[in-house]
């Protein structure tokens, strides 16, 4: 089994838990905090990962190209507007069909990947990629009442697709611009090129964070100061999720590890039927076999 596999299916599981973890911050700490805690409270671990890495493995200090200097920022705002974007969502009335639309990103980020990096999808990997995205759009439109039909065409159709579609786009692009942030540290091995860009990524979206919730949202600030116990576990599993992405992503093309990552849904739907004891519904069942389908297609078909 190629080495980028087990690492990306690592990944998931840590977002997974992390927004396990999340739902227990109390206190209605805000959807800026909970975002800025993804990469404040993460930072000294990313740190520390590098550090440690570097103390053993002993590189030379590796160039750092424009590439590095464009990819890096871009990719960490992208990834800040990607999860307002997502955020939004949830005021949506249609959340359902929004959070659908969202989840077309691993066909955004090969889209990305073609761009940025000329990386080619071929046509069975493409299948599998969509029967995945079938799969999750399948689980997610099951979640939710349909709009009213009074509602506008905006209401019920572009407001869910421009909310949904946008976050996707940002969500693949950061990843690509990852890839490509990864890729340019030349001369050091795919552990430290990966742990470098995850440091210079999540230290720039840490202050960008932290200096808007210092200007706009000083409370939340102060509320995620009191919970920091509880904020400290939810950056280490964040930031160990990313450590898993960007070392994925520096082996592999963006579009197959995003694709592969949709195994995280599947992590979540056994912790509701092994730890609630909740009862999945066809639609969920029928959801939960593509999904699992895409992701041994993606693992046994060539690249």
């Amino acid at each position: 089994m190629e080495l980028w596999i087990p690492i990306t299916i690592f990944a998931a599981f840590c977002q997974n838990l992390r927004s396990a973890l999340q739902r227990h911050l109390t206190g209605g700490i805000g959807a800026e905090a909970a975002t800025f805690i993804r990469f404040g409270f993460g930072l000294p671990f990313a740190v520390l990962y590098c550090a440690v890495l570097w103390l053993v493995l002993r590189p030379d200090w590796p160039d750092v190209g424009a590439d590095f200097l464009w990819a890096v920022p871009l990719g960490g705002g992208a990834q800040i507007a990607a999860t307002f974007l997502l955020l939004r969502l949830f005021t949506l009335r249609n959340f359902a069909v929004a959070t659908a639309y969202s989840k077309t990103e691993p066909i955004l980020a090969a889209v990305f990947g073609l761009v940025l990096l000329g990386e080619r999808v071929t046509w069975a990997m493409s299948g599998a990629i969509l029967i995945g995205v079938a799969g999750v759009a399948a689980i997610s439109l099951g979640k939710g009442k349909p709009s009213s039909e009074r509602e506008g065409w905006w209401q019920r159709v572009g407001k869910p697709a421009f909310w949904g579609i946008g976050a996707a786009a940002l969500f693949g692009g950061s990843a690509a611009c990852y890839r490509v942030a990864c890729l340019s540290l030349e001369g050091v091995p795919f552990l430290l090129q990966a742990a470098l860009a995850l440091v210079a990524v999540t230290a720039l979206q840490s202050l960008a964070m932290g200096l808007w919730m210092v200007r706009f949202r000083p409370e939340q600030l102060r509320a995620t100061a009191r919970q920091w116990r509880a904020a400290t576990l939810v950056g280490l599993a964040g930031v160990s999720g990313s450590m898993g992405w960007f070392t994925a992503m520096s082996l592999q093309q963006v579009a197959y590890v995003r694709a592969l990552g949709q195994v995280e849904l599947l992590f979540t739907f056994a912790v509701s039927v092994l730890v609630f004891r909740e009862r999945l519904g066809p639609r969920d069942l029928l959801g939960c076999l593509m999904i699992l389908g895409s992701v041994l297609l993606i693992i046994l078909l060539p690249r």
